[in-house]
């Protein structure tokens, strides 16, 4: 195999890996996003004044293990207006929004 066809070849794996490392991480942000939704419907946090507190809304530098996308996938959500954060930093589901574009995988969230 000719030298050309192997730097070809090289380049073209490494942006197979690069592409299949963000849809990756793509598709663990939307997991993350639909299971702070589903805990934000669970605990019935609707308004604030059912406002509830999140443990993963904070990370944690000394945490051991797989990366966690949960703050990052909140910090995502309240930026889009989707959950909103009351005056004591407790979570909450905005009022009449439409979450079912999220669910089919439609949000806009990068």
């Amino acid at each position: 195999m000719s030298e050309t066809v192997k730097i070809i070849l090289l380049i073209l794996l490494t942006l197979v890996a690069f592409v299949g490392s963000l849809a990756v991480a793509g598709w663990k942000m939307r997991r993350a996003c639909k299971f702070i939704l589903k805990d934000l419907r669970e605990q019935s946090a609707v308004d604030p004044a059912s406002a509830v507190v999140l443990p993963y809304s904070k990370t944690s530098l000394f945490r051991i293990g797989m990366r966690d996308y949960r703050p990052r996938a909140l910090a995502e959500l309240v930026k889009h207006d989707i959950i909103r954060v009351a005056a004591d930093g407790r979570y909450y589901l905005r009022e009449g929004h439409n979450l079912t574009g999220l669910d089919k995988g439609a949000a806009g969230l990068s």
